[in-house]
C-alpha cells in the first residue's frame, strides 16, 4: 500500500501535469487569435482557462506546504517538490503572457500584413512548440528533450530579435505601421518570454533529475557532454 508521502506526491505530479496542460491550451489559443484576422478574435475560453490555472497554483502551494510540515521529504522526493512549487510559477507566467498577447493582438491593425512580412506565424509556432515539449520533459524527464527546449529557445530568441529589429526599421520609413508595429513589438516580447519560462521549467526538471542547478546557458554544451 502506498505511503500518505506516495500519495501526496503522485497527486501532485498529476496537478503539474493539469496545469501545464492547461497552459500549453492558453498559449496554442493566443497564436491562434494572433494569426487571424482581429473581427474574428475573442479570447473568452482564455480567461476561463486562466482562473482554472490560478486555483490549480494555490493547489500545488497548499500540498507542497502540507507535505514540507508533516512529512519531512529528503532527496528526490524534496527535489521534486521544491521544483514543483517553481514550475507552478512559471507556468502561472506563462497563462499571464497568454492573455497579454490576446489583448495586444485584437488590438493590431493591419497586422496581418506584418506578420506576413516579418514571419512572425514561424516565431510563434515555434513558442506552441517549445510549451509542447516542456510538457513533455516534466512527464517523461527526458534529457534528451531538455536539450532540445533550450536549442528551440536560442532559435526564438535570435529570431524574435531579428523581427523586432525589422519592425522598427518598417516603422521609421512608415508611420502608419508605428502603433500596429508597437504592440506587435511588445507581442514577440511576451513571446520570447514564454519562451523563456519553458526554458526555466526545464532547469527545474534537470534539477529534479540529477540534483544539479544549471543556467540554460550552459546546459548546451552539458548536454553534449552527457
Amino acid at each position: 500500500m502506498a505511503s500518505y508521502l506516495e500519495l501526496e506526491l503522485d497527486k501532485l505530479k498529476s496537478i503539474i501535469e493539469k496545469i501545464g496542460q492547461l497552459a500549453e491550451s492558453q498559449v496554442s489559443e493566443s497564436v491562434k487569435i494572433l494569426l487571424q484576422e482581429p473581427e474574428a478574435a475573442e479570447g473568452k475560453s482564455i480567461k476561463k482557462t486562466e482562473t482554472k490555472i490560478d486555483k490549480l497554483d494555490i493547489k500545488i502551494d497548499e500540498i507542497c506546504q502540507s507535505i514540507f510540515a508533516l512529512q519531512q521529504p529528503v532527496a528526490s522526493d524534496l527535489r521534486f517538490i521544491m521544483s514543483a512549487m517553481q514550475i507552478s510559477n512559471e507556468i502561472e507566467r506563462i497563462g499571464d503572457l497568454s492573455i497579454s498577447i490576446v489583448k495586444k493582438a485584437k488590438n493590431i491593425k493591419e497586422k496581418h500584413d506584418l506578420i506576413v512580412k516579418f514571419n512572425i506565424a514561424e516565431i510563434a509556432k515555434q513558442v506552441e512548440l517549445v510549451t509542447v515539449k516542456t510538457n513533455n520533459c516534466f512527464i517523461t524527464r527526458d534529457e534528451n528533450t531538455i536539450g532540445e527546449i533550450f536549442v528551440l529557445n536560442k532559435d526564438i530568441k535570435n529570431h524574435c530579435e531579428d523581427a523586432i529589429h525589422d519592425i522598427i526599421n518598417e516603422m521609421k520609413v512608415n508611420s502608419k505601421a508605428v502603433v500596429s508595429g508597437t504592440n506587435l513589438v511588445i507581442v514577440l516580447k511576451h513571446l520570447e518570454r514564454i519562451s523563456e519560462h519553458c526554458t526555466n521549467i526545464a532547469e527545474y526538471v534537470y534539477f529534479m533529475i540529477n540534483a544539479k542547478i544549471i543556467k540554460h546557458e550552459n546546459l548546451e554544451g552539458l548536454m553534449s557532454e552527457g
